[in-house]
């Protein structure tokens, strides 16, 4: 194997470019967050041109601290947060407002009204394998098509529409001038507008949702070269040669390539994947049935997921809102301080409940309090939430497992920002009743990216040959009895009731 790999990962709260060398082992990497913007409540946006503006920096940056030019490079991977969507002009590249992002719940109305049709939140599950819900994306390029009266210039092909990949991957290849606007099996899964068996879109419900059809990307596997960039000096003529989604690039990075493989993300929400094989399975529990990637040539491989809206971002509200903390970092440490939660339990539940609840009229709750709690009872409370929560969306997965004849699953492997806390990893260890597993390489969004467009372009020779880069950094096993566990998590089942029925 020879040549470096680029993985580019925009996500909720920033842009990174990190290098990888032939063995997949980083040695380069930039950073640049960008805006959250948040109009009213419910509602949250980022500026799609602040975002280009900050992927080509990173880029630059990044390959300038590697001393590498483009000539060094083999391939460039693309992962995105996912239901993100943005709609511009395809004459000029100007998007027509800011991208609304995955955590809006702006369309709850137009979701209910769809949903009022018949079939109520499942009216299109069994062809896109998602519910209803305001996290996905078809709701809110109508929303934004109502919004800006566009349209007609939408059904005249003036408009495109696109979630991150697909704006990134437009400018990244020519933009207005021939740019090529695709998105991956993994991202077009996630809009609510395209099934998941055939992994086409589906013309009937984009109408029923009000998406013209001239405005959607073409849909290309996850692996597999799509263009070379154009217009950028750092990477010009290197192949895009892998696109997906955030915690699809996860689960490509943790080498979840086995059915009954699990990896769970810990970023500004959680999100468990579950290999379940070449045939998409639908939950009777809750989780969505999404393909977990495709390489060019081969059937797609699915995944269940459980999706989690707030968990790191949580800890950023914590600092940022209430000002107990000065660094996410110092939650631990907060936390650590107090033996137990003092019976406070936080249901952070600020854009409804995803999975396996589905309930949009939640709203956050911090349950519990006596005069005796302090803010360290409830940083250790908002740590526990994330383990909580998960716990709920593994009960999920091992409830579909039984339906399947599968056994339970035996162990989670782990990856994002918050797995560095290790009194969370704990915790989530003795509420799973099974062993949370590190890998060495903790950015397995990015390193998925960069996995995928290595395999595209021939540096890797198959799937065991990029398996074969991951590697166990630690692992934690439970140690709380069970007993104990059992009451604190029926304890938090009794606050999650409490956050229902909030928004009429």
């Amino acid at each position: 194997m020879s040549g470096h790999l680029v993985a580019l990962d925009t996500g909720t709260t920033s842009s990174r470019c990190i290098v990888f060398d032939s063995q997949a082992r980083p040695v380069a990497s930039a950073r640049a967050e960008h805006d959250q913007i948040y109009p009213r409540a419910g509602w949250v946006e980022h500026d799609p041109v602040q975002i280009l503006g900050r992927v080509r920096h990173v880029i630059t940056e990044a390959l300038a601290h590697a001393e590498l030019r483009a000539a060094d490079v083999a391939a460039v991977g693309i992962t995105n947060q996912r239901e993100t969507v943005v709609v511009w002009d395809r004459a000029t590249g100007e998007p027509l407002g800011n991208a609304i992002v995955w955590q809006d719940t702006r369309t709850d109305a137009i979701c209910r009204e769809l949903g009022a049709l018949g079939g109520g939140a499942d009216r299109y599950r069994q062809r896109t394998g998602l519910p209803l819900a305001t996290y996905f994306s078809g709701p809110k390029v109508r929303w934004l098509l109502d919004h800006y009266d566009a349209r007609a210039r939408a059904e005249r092909g003036e408009l495109l529409f696109g979630t991150v990949d697909c704006w990134l991957i437009w400018h990244l290849t020519g933009g207005v001038d021939s740019g090529r606007h695709v998105t991956d099996v993994t991202n077009a899964s996630r809009t609510l507008l395209a099934d998941v068996t055939t992994l086409q879109w589906d013309t009937e419900i984009a109408a029923e949702i009000g998406v013209p059809v001239a405005v959607l990307p073409e849909i290309v596997p996850s692996v597999g070269v799509i263009a070379t960039v154009r217009g950028l000096p750092a990477l010009e003529g290197v192949p895009i040669a892998a696109v997906l989604g955030d915690q699809h690039a996860a689960t490509f990075g943790q080498a979840c390539f086995a059915p009954g493989m699990a990896k769970n993300t810990y970023g500004t929400g959680n999100f468990m994947l579950l290999n379940t094989g070449t045939t998409p399975v639908f939950s009777t529990h809750g989780l969505l049935t999404t393909p977990a990637y495709q390489v060019a040539g081969e059937p797609a491989v699915y995944a269940l997921e459980g999706s989690i809206a707030v968990t790191g971002s949580l800890v950023q509200w914590l600092r940022d809102n209430l000002g107990f903390i000065s660094s996410a970092a110092e939650v631990e440490e907060l936390a650590a301080s107090v033996s137990d939660n003092g019976g406070v339990y936080f249901v952070p539940a600020f854009s409804g409940l995803f999975a396996p609840r589905w309930r949009s009229d939640a709203r956050g709750a911090i349950v519990g309090l006596t005069r005796y709690a302090t803010k360290a009872h409830i940083a250790r409370a908002a740590l526990e939430a994330t383990a909580f929560q998960t716990r709920e969306v593994l009960d999920a997965m091992n409830a579909d497992a039984a339906v399947q004849g599968r056994p339970p699953l035996r162990e989670l492997r782990v990856d994002g920002g918050m797995v560095g806390n290790e009194l969370l990893m704990q915790f989530q260890a003795d509420v799973l009743r099974v062993p949370v597993i590190r890998p060495a390489v903790p950015e397995t969004t990015a390193l998925g990216a960069a996995l995928g467009a290595g395999l595209a372009v021939g540096l890797f020779a198959d799937l065991a040959d990029v398996a074969a880069v991951w590697a166990q950094e630690r692992r934690w096993a439970p140690t709380m009895a069970e007993e104990d566990v059992a009451e604190r998590y029926r304890q938090w089942c009794k606050a999650v009731d409490r956050t229902l029925d909030w928004m009429d």
